[in-house]
């Protein structure tokens, strides 16, 4: 291992340098080989032990003091290779947001934390966090039993996420005897549609009088494909429910088998919805840190889904998300960076890791 207290500490141009190279590097989910390796050379070069773990994600580790700090991050990206390019202060590529530029800035900090008196710190830059599988979060989660922890997803450099909510995917298969459609019988296609709109209705009453989006049921039609082989039609269509908190699952589910009729309904994927305390020294040292870079600190719930729900209700400590970028980017053409806000988030993380070390 490289000896930290002689390892070179990356400066703010280097810092933009290592983003830009993992924008280039296309890394969709279950393709995060190359984006893995050339992080685990980054981080031995800057004094990190560092790894590829059993299932793929690059794992560092600095410090041997007695608080241990794990800084969750994911190097795989939405679909969909865009061009890299630098507009002045503006880095635009897939993944530049979500979540290269919060990984970034995590493993930037990581390198500058040195001596390190009281604190231990992993980094963990996680495999396949946009699918369904989670794979990457639910090893590390297994794994490690931090006294802190920080998720690096996008919340602007001077916003502090707290809570996320749940989500669970199901998918709808119908199939019967082709029958004309002249006849009384109704097409597996309006059966779809018909328990859609179910579930449309079933949100809706959910939501009366209800007015913050972290509290609402929010149901969303992903994908619906019908085909007949002359003899038989079927239809499929997955369905994504956004879960808030106080919501039993067993009375969606109940719901969705009442309605199912003749169809197959199989589960896809499941994350409960999670909040977060603020009243710990961690928060306190993220909103002691922003504000000293000049910011007013504000805390955020988001509408959808990261690695907090898979480790928060296990890991069970203070645990925040936190990340440069503007989180309505996420998976869009236009995605980009704003390059002095990224170097913003690492001095924030910088001073609130070293806060948490004294």
């Amino acid at each position: 291992m490289l000896n930290v207290h002689h390892a070179r500490q990356p400066g703010d141009e280097e810092a933009v340098t290592l983003l830009t190279r993992m924008v280039q590097i296309y890394s969709p989910s279950t393709e995060e080989q190359e984006i893995a390796a050339f992080l685990v050379q980054q981080m031995s070069e800057w004094g990190l032990e560092a790894y590829r773990d059993a299932v793929g994600n690059a794992v560092g580790h600095i410090g041997e003091g007695r608080r241990h700090v794990v800084l969750l991050g994911h190097t795989d990206t939405f679909p969909g290779q865009l061009p890299v390019r630098r507009e002045g202060n503006l880095l635009y590529g897939r993944g530049t947001v979500d979540a290269k530029g919060p990984m970034a800035a995590f493993l930037v900090a990581a390198a500058r934390m040195r001596p390190l008196p009281g604190l231990k710190l992993t980094v963990i830059g996680a495999v396949e966090e946009e699918t369904y599988s989670s794979a990457g979060a639910h090893y590390a989660v297994e794994l490690y039993r931090p006294d802190l922890a920080i998720i690096g997803e996008p919340s602007r450099w001077n916003r502090i996420t707290l809570g996320y909510k749940g989500v669970w995917g199901i998918r709808y298969r119908l199939q019967r005897p082709m029958a004309h459609t002249a006849g009384q019988q109704r097409g597996v296609c309006e059966e779809a549609v018909e328990f859609w709109q179910q579930m449309v209705s079933r949100a809706e009453a959910y939501n009366v009088g209800k007015t913050a989006r972290f509290d609402t049921l929010d149901p969303s039609l992903r994908r619906i494909h019908s085909q007949n082989d002359a003899f038989q039609e079927w239809v499929e269509m997955e369905i994504g429910f956004r879960l808030p908190l106080g919501l039993a699952l067993e009375d969606l589910r109940a719901e969705v088998e009442a309605q199912r009729g003749d169809a197959d309904i199989e589960s896809l994927n499941y994350e409960p919805p999670f909040r977060a305390e603020k009243s710990n020294a961690l928060c306190s040292a993220m909103l002691y840190a922003i504000r000293a870079e000049g910011g007013q600190p504000a805390f955020v719930y988001k509408t959808g889904t990261s690695d907090m729900n898979v480790v928060g209700p296990v890991w069970k400590c203070p645990i925040v998300a936190y990340g440069p970028g503007d989180s309505s980017l996420d998976h869009t053409p236009d995605e980009h960076m704003d390059l002095q806000e990224y170097l913003q988030a690492i001095h924030v993380l910088t001073r609130a890791l070293q806060r948490l070390a004294a």
